[in-house]
């Protein structure tokens, strides 16, 4: 895991770095409607299309699917039970948890840190 974007905050290095999380309904990307495209914040790798995103009512942005090849996973046990990690492929960064509860197609909700993405609109 390499910081690549010279720039970051201390919480958006604690999330990415540290496997940190950003507080519920914190990021502006909640309430984000535009087309276009979900980036990470610390190698600008494109992850997610607009099209993916739904209001999960999680108080994290929720994407039903990534691109594919972007995330690498991992099981994590912080909260005492077995959760799906993931991390940018291109730079190891943390951004979520994926878990079974999304809408068709997939059925998956990756629910990502908002300080961890950058949005682009089309």
């Amino acid at each position: 895991m390499k910081e690549k974007n010279k720039n970051l905050t201390a919480e958006q290095k604690l999330v990415l770095f540290e496997e940190g999380t950003e507080p519920p309904g914190s990021s502006e990307l909640n309430n984000e409607k535009r087309e276009g495209s979900y980036h990470c914040v610390n190698c600008d790798a494109k992850l997610f299309e607009s099209a993916s995103k739904y209001e999960s009512g999680s108080g994290w942005p929720s994407f039903f699917e990534s691109l594919p090849n972007v995330f690498e996973t991992k099981v994590d046990h912080h909260l005492g039970y077995a959760r799906t990690e993931y991390h940018c492929k291109a730079c190891g960064s943390h951004h979520g948890h994926i878990f079974d509860d999304g809408p068709k197609p997939t059925g998956k909700r990756f629910c990502n840190n908002g300080i961890c993405l950058i949005f682009k609109e089309n």
